[in-house]
């Protein structure tokens, strides 16, 4: 009999055993029917992107299709601006503001201008990108591209980790150099109606640059003017173009073919009293001559200079010559190579 016993009792602990298992099995396969619970800890709103924007009221035709501001606190990249923030001014920390600098603080605005039938333009940008991204901050690099040319360049600046402006326009231009003035045009119009506040460099992407340069321009109070070797591998040329100083004052300018003459060997008759025109890529200036002529003592009564501010700046440089500022001191040297 006890046997017996025995046997009922360990079977019905068996019994009760699957009954339970069966329970948490069925419970558990509907449950995963179930719908999940949209309640979370943390509520994220859904970031709206920002297309096309405009960058300032200037020039109804001008867009900023991209602004990234990677590492400048308070501020962000426009894929994420908030809805109806996209027209803000950039913040103080790119360069607005009056408050004097130290020289080894100023923002450097460098400027580049684009051209559509480039096959290497892509490369370049990508190079000159590689080049600014070791030159200390502050930094803003402006790139300025025709409309229908702006996805692709877009897409790229977005990963070359430089704090940049992408500006574009609608015009059509046959002539390359009108175009090109068009588009530093565009840019300083942006940077007058910004107010950033900084040192205006034109950097051609297929430029080249001694890092020190960078160093360099952030002393220029006014102007500042260097020396730019042109070379070019097609018509196998090799030219310096800029000022001839003394200490950091200007005596003199030089355009000279060292194709022949590869001494370097600068006579009198090399110099000019005054060039009739600057390199576009061996000269800077202080931004706020756009917007604060005053202060560099202009007259304040100025004609209208949004349409034409890169001609209004070249004639400015050009007329009193005791502003400009050597670079580097003695300008013995050559920190800038123009392709």
């Amino acid at each position: 009999m006890g046997s017996l016993d025995r046997s009922k009792k360990r079977s019905h602990l068996l019994k009760k055993a699957l009954v339970h298992f069966s329970l948490c099995f069925v419970m558990g396969f509907f449950t995963g029917f179930a719908p999940h619970s949209t309640a979370t800890l943390f509520h994220h709103r859904p970031v709206k992107s920002v297309g096309v924007v405009p960058s300032a009221p200037v020039d109804p035709m001008e867009r900023v299709i991209d602004a990234s501001l990677i590492q400048i606190p308070r501020s962000f990249p426009a894929a994420v601006l908030p809805e109806g923030d996209a027209n803000r001014p950039p913040p103080k920390d790119v360069g607005r503001g009056h408050e004097p600098q130290s020289p080894s603080r100023r923002l450097l605005i460098v400027v580049t201008t684009t051209r559509s039938n480039d096959r290497l333009q892509g490369a370049y940008l990508r190079r000159l990108a590689h080049t600014l991204r070791l030159v200390p901050p502050p930094l803003l690099w402006v790139v300025v591209q025709a409309h229908a040319d702006a996805l692709a360049t877009a897409e790229m600046l977005r990963t070359t980790g430089v704090v940049y402006r992408h500006l574009t326009f609608m015009e059509n231009f046959t002539d390359p150099e009108a175009e090109a003035d068009h588009q530093r045009n565009v840019a300083l119009s942006h940077v007058e109606y910004h107010r950033l506040a900084g040192i205006v460099l034109f950097a051609a992407a297929s430029n080249v640059y001694d890092l020190r340069f960078f160093d360099e321009i952030r002393e220029i109070e006014a102007f500042g003017t260097w020396t730019v070797a042109v070379m070019s591998t097609n018509r196998k040329r090799a030219a310096l173009d800029g000022p001839i100083c003394h200490s950091s004052k200007v005596e003199g300018w030089i355009l000279k073919d060292l194709s022949d003459d590869k001494r370097l060997l600068v006579t009198s008759t090399d110099l000019n009293q005054k060039p009739p025109k600057i390199n576009i890529s061996g000269f800077g200036f202080n931004s706020s001559i756009l917007w604060d002529p005053e202060r560099w003592g202009r007259p304040t009564s100025l004609p209208d200079t949004s349409q034409d501010s890169i001609k209004f700046v070249h004639d400015v440089i050009l007329e009193d010559e005791t502003k400009l500022k050597g670079i580097p001191a003695d300008c013995s040297r050559i920190m800038v190579w123009q392709l």
